[in-house]
């Protein structure tokens, strides 16, 4: 693995940047796209959209985003593909937020200078019910349907 950087897409792009690659999911305002000098826009290694907008660049939130961003990064497969990149001399990965040091490029810096690990697939919940609950179930089914008959045949 080559040197791998942070930087703001904000300040002016130089030579020693090696490969920019913008890892925001969000276009940064009032930038454009000759400015960026982007070669690579990877939106798909940024937070979900739910966990930016949780987190809101608030400081005291920045422990708990960065426990579910490595979540979202464990189980993401575009950083597989990514990681790919990452055999360049150098890789700076751009961001728009204001603050250097809470915001999600650190984490996904972080996370990409360790030794990739195997995906953890999600645990999925059993598509079958419980048998003892599955029984209750059409136990209760059977009454409701030999009640309305009753309430029929005595009209």
């Amino acid at each position: 693995m080559g040197v791998l950087a942070i930087k703001r897409v904000y300040d002016p792009p130089s030579a020693e940047d090696g490969y920019r690659v913008l890892v925001d999911r969000l276009w940064p305002r009032g930038m454009t796209k000759e400015a960026a000098h982007l070669d690579l826009w990877a939106k798909d290694l940024a937070p979900s959209p739910a966990l930016r907008k949780e987190f809101n660049h608030q400081p005291e939130r920045f422990a708990e985003f960065s426990h579910h961003y490595l979540s979202e990064l464990a189980c993401n497969p575009a950083v597989a593909g990514f990681r790919a990149e990452l055999t360049r001399p150098k890789v700076t990965l751009l961001y728009g937020a204001h603050d250097p040091v809470n915001n999600h490029a650190v984490v996904l810096e972080a996370f990409l200078k360790e030794k990739p690990r195997a995906a953890k697939a999600p645990r999925k919940k059993p598509l079958k019910a419980k048998p003892a609950k599955l029984a209750a179930k059409k136990k209760k089914q059977a009454r409701r349907q030999t009640a309305s008959a009753a309430r029929k045949r005595s009209r």
